[in-house]
């Protein structure tokens, strides 16, 4: 008798009454955890031992390895229990009765599904059915099995350890599921693989619960992902599976969660996807939720969108830099040799297990290779070794079709001779799947298929597309021999959703390499002419953005780029100019340069399309703040095209307009203020004083004066361009629109905050239901309008806004953006003013570093909000530092700009407080009268900088002791404020009670 076993009819132990051990197969670990969860619950000390017995390894030794477990055993039944191997029923037949017979008090089943199991499991006494049942009888069939329970006389528990509620009945899915491929049931081994992405995600830190499953194309990454979710899915409340290949469509697929968590949102992305990650990071209403970013290749364009929060993230890709990016990386191996041959023999089961073990070896052991060539096998007469022939010689190997150095057999030419099988069963499946191949790898829209036009259709597929048998039998022959993954739509009420096809970027790559060229042409111009025929155009309609996404990345594949077709053209472009209105801007980048290198191989360096795209691309270079390149760009089409065609020129003239926006974002105000003159000129003199690129080139002339400081000579050319542009236009259009925001900053900056409110609350309603909550454009006019209610005084709303707006703008734009740092420092010095001083650090500190590090620590920008952190630096006691920055600031921003900008005057106001506090009243007093002449001269003797201004003079002069002076200037200042801003005002009411002003620092958008 073997240790631990205890002969026939005795009873286990005393010692051991309380133990069960479970053994299970992985794919049913769902019941075992529910098994042992009900077991638990009732005084049962639980041991859970998956049940995976090396092929090498008798069945009766692995049976009576069982027997070493103290206590009793229960065994899950299942077809997977018996077919692990796989091993005849011969040998399960002799192994039950070697081992379970004789130990039938240690042994005792349950069966969870309805398939037979081996006559000879009668040995177990018979297993109790838990297939088909409600959870509630279940557990009775499994209570009446196991016994008594041993804590006699104790209620049973209805927790688990730790708190979490347990598993859930595998009868009942999570509360929200979607987008769950569907199960594998020829899934086979990965047990290891599947415990350690379990054991990861469960001991991983709060909020860093991310693992990423990588490994090289084909070898089963999702089905692992997929498998995990099966097997653990009672573990979860919510599971919402979602392709992450494109950022806009995990974008749409994240937002899309708003609604099943029952969460009220408008129908903008942007608004959704913020309700949804703070669900999410609070978990509620879910805590227990797992989110599968499936193929997520390239995480650049998409680490932001990871959910963080008390649930779990599992990545699949083939890129391993998603371990700089804070997740768990754990790699898929290659199949072992005995996954290899079990996988095969469950897929094709004519094959012998010799048989199995030939292909594994041609085929390297590389799963999704093992899946279509088994499929084909298993429908074939063909034998294994006349297959391994043909691979080997390359009978059937079209030209081109290669594989990698480390791949040791032709997943190629495997595929190729499936491809020739498909044509032999139902040729349309292939002449789909070869139009497929045109599109980019991954997931590909049906509603972009059926967008051809029949007339530009490849031949064969003229009567597929609107024959839904036809396609359906395609499609089905596909996803039969896993050439792809087809996704239904899950709801109706997109009409753009008619479903995705998944194209595996082997597959894809395979099938390019093995058309011919005359063919290539046919079916790539037909996918262009499919893209072409669903250009959205309307850009800036906010609607329509998720379309211009679904596009974007078939552009290239297609050969859209190397078209010279002017329809392929113009998509391109509206592609281009959608990317930059949508922050996708690193995006619109990529496309951009591979359009300027396909472009200048056709049609040479000096082509208008080359020139125009180079200005477009300098625009969305802009946009990302670095306007050093940007100039760059802006100069060499200045530059070249003004040697070619002269200055004139309609499109040197826009690159002239860009170049003012990079000068102005270079700080060179006086410089930007010149070019735009000259490109305003030049536009009046071509095309008309009232036309739109006048007009447009007036208003930049308005913003470089106002980036001088020159606030009144702004706002009278933006008033004038605001009433062209209604006339010529439409109050509603953005360009209208564009000008109502600018004409109620230039009211702000001259302090007329009232009016400036009264405007711009009515320009952004108008924004929001013109442009949508999220476009660029509407951001800024909030963004705005949260400034102009600060400056009449109502602090806390405009606090509530700059935080929402911050977070919005982060999430639409990114955190680096132009318009997101500045918001960043508004919220800054508005969570200061309201005592919020660690929060308002933190931001402050965070936006100046990126600042400097984006511009340099000469620019205005990173001078100014150093100048701000000066201030939190003296709000939280640090006096002598905060003294020595704003002392530092003072000197730079004079350097830079001059002493007479109001950003320098706005510095010298903090500064004299800061030589105040210092004990040099004197030098207080002095650079306050000097601030004070200086902003009168700039300003006006009615704006709020002056009047500021004159409130520290008194004090200064006060603390001089020339009390007369003194309240001679307070009066001017205290009549000034009420007079202005009205006598209720923060500010009036701070300077009558001898409340030293201050001053904040508020970029500008260039």
């Amino acid at each position: 008798m073997a240790p631990g076993e205890s002969s026939a009819g005795s009873r286990p132990p005393d010692t051991a009454r309380r133990r069960i051990t479970i053994s299970f197969a992985g794919f049913n670990r769902a019941w075992a955890s529910w098994i042992a969860d009900r077991l638990e619950r009732h005084g049962w000390q639980v041991a859970l031992q998956p049940w995976n017995p090396p092929v090498e390894v008798p069945l009766e030794v692995a049976l009576r390895d069982l027997l070493l477990a103290e206590g009793r055993i229960l065994v899950v039944l299942s077809d997977w229990y018996f077919k692990l191997g796989p091993r005849t029923d011969e040998e399960w037949n002799a192994a039950l009765r070697a081992v379970v017979a004789p130990h039938s008090d240690r042994f005792v089943a349950v069966s969870v599904n309805a398939h037979p199991v081996p006559t000879a499991a009668s040995a177990f006494g018979g297993a109790a059915e838990l297939w088909d049942i409600g959870a509630r009888e279940a557990e009775r069939r499994l209570l009446g099995l196991v016994g008594p329970s041993p804590a006699e006389g104790e209620a049973p528990s209805s927790r688990t350890l730790g708190g979490r509620s347990g598993p859930r009945f595998p009868h009942e899915p999570p509360h929200v599921w979607s987008g769950v491929p569907r199960r594998n049931t020829r899934f086979t081994g990965r047990e290891q693989t599947l415990q350690r992405v379990s054991d990861l995600l469960r001991t991983a830190e709060p909020g860093a619960a991310v693992v990423t499953l990588w490994g090289m194309s084909g070898v089963g990454k999702t089905q692992v992902a997929a498998e995990y979710v099966y097997r653990f899915a009672t573990e979860y409340d919510l599971v919402w599976w979602v392709p992450a290949d494109q950022r806009g469509t995990l974008r749409q697929r994240l937002a899309e969660l708003a609604p099943a968590l029952g969460l009220s949102t408008g129908p903008e992305y942007g608004e959704r996807l913020r309700a949804v990650g703070n669900a999410l990071r609070r978990g509620t209403p879910y805590a227990r939720w797992l989110i599968v970013l499936d193929g997520a290749d390239d995480p650049g364009p998409i680490a932001d969108l990871i959910p963080s929060g008390p649930g779990h993230v599992l990545i699949t890709s083939q890129n391993r830099t998603w371990e700089d990016h804070n997740t768990l990386l754990h790699e898929v191996p290659l199949y072992s040799r005995d996954e290899s041959v079990a996988f095969i023999r469950r897929r094709a089961t004519r094959l012998s297990a010799e048989d199995a073990d030939l292909l594994a070896e041609a085929l390297g052991d590389l799963p999704l290779a093992l899946d279509q060539t088994a499929g084909w096998l298993a429908d074939s007469v063909m034998s294994v070794r006349d297959y391994i022939d043909l691979l080997q010689r390359g009978s059937y190997v079209e030209v081109g079709l290669r594989v990698a150095a480390d791949f040791p057999m032709s997943y190629f030419t495997a595929f190729a001779l499936l491809l020739n099988r498909l044509r032999e069963t139902v040729p349309e499946a292939v002449d789909l799947l070869r139009l497929c191949a045109y599109f980019a790898p991954g997931a590909i829209p049906v509603h972009l298929l059926q967008g051809i036009p029949a007339d530009d259709l490849p031949e064969p597929l003229v009567g597929l597309m609107n024959d839904p048998l036809r396609w359906n039998a395609a499609i089905n022959k596909l996803v039969q021999y896993s050439v792809i993954r087809f996704d239904v739509p899950e709801t109706e009420a997109d009409p753009d959703d008619s479903g995705t096809i998944h194209l595996h970027r082997m597959v894809h790559q395979t099938v390019r390499a093995g058309m011919g060229k005359d063919d290539e042409e046919v079916y790539s111009r037909a996918v262009r002419r499919g893209l072409s025929a669903t250009d959205p155009q309307l850009f800036s309609d906010t609607r329509r953005w998720p379309r211009f996404a679904r596009i974007v990345p078939h552009l290239d594949p297609s050969g859209a780029l190397r078209s010279r077709h002017p329809d392929m053209h113009r998509l391109i472009f509206n592609c281009l100019r959608y990317a930059y209105i949508a922050g996708e801007l690193t995006v619109g980048i990529q496309l951009a340069e591979r359009t300027d290198q396909e472009w200048r191989d056709i049609f040479g360096d000096d082509h208008p399309l080359v020139w125009d795209l180079a200005s477009l691309k300098a625009t969305l270079v802009r946009a990302t703040g670095d306007y050093v390149l940007s100039e760059r760009l802006d100069r060499a089409v200045i530059d070249r095209l003004s040697a070619l065609r002269g200055s004139q020129d309609l499109t040197v003239l826009r690159a002239e307009e860009g170049l003012g926006g990079d000068l102005r974002g270079l700080a060179r105000y006086d410089e930007a203020l010149e070019v735009s003159r000259r490109v305003r000129d030049a536009y009046a003199e071509l095309v008309g004083e009232r036309d739109l690129r006048t007009l447009t080139a007036n208003q930049q002339v308005a913003t470089s004066l106002r980036f001088l400081g020159r606030y009144q000579e702004a706002l009278d050319a933006d008033r004038r361009i605001l009433q062209a542009r209604r006339e010529l236009l439409r109050p509603r259009s953005n360009w209208s629109l564009s000008s109502e925001n600018a004409t109620a900053l230039d009211l702000r900056l001259l302090g007329r905050y009232a009016e400036a409110q009264s405007l711009q609350e009515q320009s952004l309603e108008t924004h929001r239901a013109v442009m949508g909550p999220d476009h660029p454009q509407t951001l800024s006019a909030e963004w705005n309008l949260a400034l102009c209610l600060l400056r009449v005084g109502d602090r806390a709303t405009a606090l509530v806004r700059l935080g929402g707006l911050l977070d919005r703008v982060e999430r639409v734009l990114g955190e680096v953006a132009p318009l997101t740092l500045a918001v960043a420092a508004s919220y800054a010095f508005v969570q200061r003013a309201h005592g919020n001083l660690d929060q308002a650090r933190a931001v402050g500190e965070l936006t100046a570093k990126r600042y400097e590090q984006r511009l340099g620590p000469r620019h205005p920008y990173a001078i100014g909000t150093r100048a701000n952190h000066a201030q939190m630096l003296r709000a939280v006691g640090e006096r002598q530092q905060a003294h020595l920055v704003i002392k530092e600031c003072l000197a730079d921003m004079t350097s830079v700009l001059g002493p007479d900008h109001p950003w320098t005057l706005g510095i010298a106001l903090n500064a004299s407080a800061a030589r105040n506090l210092d004990g040099d009243v004197e030098g207080a007093a002095e650079l306050s009268g000097d601030t004070v002449r200086r902003a009168t001269a700039v300003l006006g003797p009615q704006h709020p900088l002056v009047l500021a201004a004159k409130v520290a003079l008194a004090t200064d002069l006060r603390g001089l002791r020339q009390r007369e002076r003194a309240d001679e200037v307070e009066e001017e200042a205290l009549s000034g404020l009420t007079a202005t801003l009205g006598a209720q005002h923060p500010a009036a009411v701070s300077a009558r009670s001898r409340v030293r002003p201050e001053w904040d620092f508020e970029p500008m958008a260039t």
